[in-house]
Formats: structure tokens, sequence, C-alpha cells
């Protein structure tokens, strides 16, 4: 029997170094959530580390393992079709890796439950440019393609590519996930896209991002150039075909 009526997804690729901690940060915290990793077949075994701690934590941490690394993307359908079967109210994306902080999950929950906003966004740039440890080159490319998605899409969101999200049930629920075309982090952009698109109310809160001071970043170039020509197409599609509702 679940104890929360919120669900934390947490999709993970070798983070043998920080899943212990962050799940431990997220049940110190004092409103309950339960916590559903995807694990992506980690070869680290993060994977064996997370049912280790589901003998302490059964009721409220949950996993999911999948074969390979199948992309970020698909955890999060994954994820999100799990939390509708298993009747969450508000379901969270956050990295492994501590660039999110805990401590704002419930930030991003008041901001739905309470100010209500379907989606509420953790902003790295809403009030400026707050991000830490980063390499300057990184800041640019990450700050200039949500400013890229803003001009392209119409879409006015400071921080489209953000992945530290709370979502409200009925959202998950109204989009056609098994629509949602991108794998990478241009999924980012096409869930708050689709989002905008169906009139659904979103909120940016200001946090703070720090860079990861464990393990290897998955960011490539390939993620980059699925996001650079992947908006020119989603906005098109849009355009001309418009983006439905589920069914």
């Amino acid at each position: 029997m679940k104890m929360s009526d919120s669900l934390v997804i947490i999709p993970t690729y070798n983070e043998k170094e920080n899943i212990e901690a962050i799940i431990n940060a997220v049940f110190k915290l004092p409103r309950v959530f339960d916590i559903l990793i995807i694990d992506d077949g980690s070869p680290d075994g993060t994977a064996a580390i997370v049912k280790q701690l589901q003998s302490d934590y059964s009721d409220k941490l949950f996993l999911i393992e999948r074969s390979g690394k199948l992309g970020l993307g698909t955890a999060y359908i994954t994820g999100f079709k799990w939390a509708l079967d298993h009747n969450y109210d508000y379901v969270f994306e956050m990295d492994a890796d501590f660039s999110h902080n805990p401590d704002d999950l419930p930030r991003l929950y008041d901001t739905c439950a309470i100010d209500g906003a379907d989606m509420a966004i953790g902003s790295r740039y809403s009030t400026g440019v707050n991000v830490v440890n980063w390499p300057m080159g990184r800041v640019l490319m990450s700050y200039f393609a949500s400013k890229y998605v803003w001009v392209i899409t119409g879409m006015k969101i400071c921080d489209a590519t953000a992945g530290f999200v709370c979502y409200k049930r009925n959202v998950l629920e109204t989009i056609d996930l098994d629509n949602i075309r991108f794998k990478g982090y241009a999924f980012q952009v096409e869930m708050k896209y689709t989002a905008y698109c169906l009139d659904f109310n979103v909120k940016e809160v200001s946090i703070v991002f720090v860079n990861r001071v464990f393990g290897v970043s998955k960011m490539n170039s390939g993620i980059f150039r699925e996001g650079v020509f992947g908006v020119i197409g989603m906005r098109f599609r849009q355009l001309f075909g418009g983006i439905k509702k589920k069914k």
C-alpha cells in the first residue's frame, strides 16, 4: 500500500556513488514522497544497491530494471505509466546526482498542490543564471538552448530543457505518452511544449542547479543535435498537424 500521493521518478545509469544518498535525502524530507528508480542495466551495480535499500523502504521505494540504455525519455514514459497505474496524483522528474536539490521537492509540490499549477518546473534561468560548478561552455549551451526553444516555439519558459519537474496527474493522463518522440534531453522540451500547447498552467520555480560531484555526465553531441533539429521538427508538426490529447 503506497504511503504518499507523490512519486519521484529517478532514472539511473551507473549512479552507484549517488543512489543511496539521494534516496535517503528524499526520504528524510518532512513531506512523504515515494521513489521509483528506473535503472537501464547499470554495470556498476546501481540496481543492486537499490534492492538492498528496499528492505528498509519496502513500502515506498520501487525499482524497474531495463535491459540496457534505452534513453532518458523512454525511462520517464515508463515511469509515468507506472505512476498512473498506481494512482499517484503528483509525479516528479529528478536526477540522481544531486544537481537537483531534494529540498526543493516540497516547493514544486506546493506550486501544483496549493498554487494551482499543472506543471511546476525547477528553473535554472527564471531569475538569472543559477548554476554552480558547470564549465562556462556548458552553461552557455544550456542557457541559449532554452532561448532557442523560446524563439522557435514561442513557449515563454526560461528553462525549457530543465529535468526537475512536477506534473499533476491530469497532465500525464491527457498527453498521449506513446506519441512523445524524443529519447534524449529533447524529451524535456517536448513534454513542456506539449503541455503548453494543451493549455495547461505551467509555472517555473527558481532553483540552484549544482553540477554533479560523483559519476559521469550522460550529455553527448548526439543529444545536443536531437535538441537543435528536433525542436524545429516539433514546431512544424504542431503547426501542420497540431498536438492532440490522448483519446
